[in-house]
C-alpha cells in the first residue's frame, strides 16, 4: 500500500494518524518465499518535525508460515513489528544524524516495503515446531516426530573411516 503525504511534506508540525493495511500476500527473501498467513489493519502515525524530519510511527503483527529448522513442517509465527523511522527532508539533517542513511524519496510512502524492512530484521534465528523436534531422518527423509524408520541411525565420524576398516577385517576372521 502506497500513501501520498505531499500535505505533511509542506506543512510544518502537521501530525497525522493513518489507518493503513498490508497489501503483502508473501515475504520473500534470498531464504526463500514464506507466505503472511495474517495480517491487520493498523495506525500508523506521521509527523513533520519542524520540517527537517518525518517521524513514522506504529505496531503491527504479522503471522508467517516459516519452515521447521529440524523436520521442515510449516510453523505459524507470529512477528510484532515496531515501527519507528525518522526520515531526513533536508541535507542539513542527514548530516547531523549520521546513524540515518534512508532517505525519504518523492511524495509517497509504501508501507509494504517498511513491514518489509522490519520483517527482515526481526526476522527469528531458527524456528522450531517444538522444543523436543525429532527432525527428518538423514537417509530416507522420514518425519521423526510422525513415524520411526529403520534406518541405522549410528552415526560415525569421518576421520575414523580407515580404523573402521581395519575392524571390519578382524571381524571377518
Amino acid at each position: 500500500m502506497k500513501i501520498d503525504i505531499t500535505d505533511l511534506l509542506s506543512i510544518e508540525n502537521l501530525t497525522r494518524e493513518l489507518q493503513v493495511s498490508i497489501d503483502m500476500e508473501s515475504f520473500q527473501s534470498k531464504l526463500g518465499v514464506f507466505p503472511v498467513k495474517e495480517k491487520a489493519p493498523f495506525s500508523l502515525y506521521l509527523e513533520n518535525q519542524e520540517n527537517e524530519w518525518i517521524i513514522i510511527s506504529g505496531e503491527t503483527d504479522v503471522t508467517l508460515l516459516i519452515p521447521c529448522g529440524r523436520c521442515l513442517e510449516e510453523v505459524s509465527v507470529t512477528l510484532h513489528l515496531v515501527i519507528d523511522r525518522k526520515y531526513p527532508l533536508d541535507e542539513t539533517s542527514l548530516l547531523e544524524d549520521a546513524e540515518d542513511t534512508d532517505r525519504l524519496e518523492g511524495a509517497e510512502l509504501d508501507i509494504d516495503q517498511i513491514i518489509y524492512d522490519e520483517i527482515l530484521i526481526n526476522w527469528p534465528m531458527k524456528v522450531l515446531c517444538r522444543e523436543d523436534c525429532k527432525g527428518i531422518c538423514r537417509k530416507c527423509g522420514t518425519n521423526l516426530n510422525n513415524k520411526t524408520c529403520l534406518c541405522d541411525q549410528k552415526e560415525l565420524d569421518p576421520r575414523m573411516a580407515a580404523i573402521q576398516d581395519i575392524f571390519q577385517q578382524f571381524k571377518e576372521v
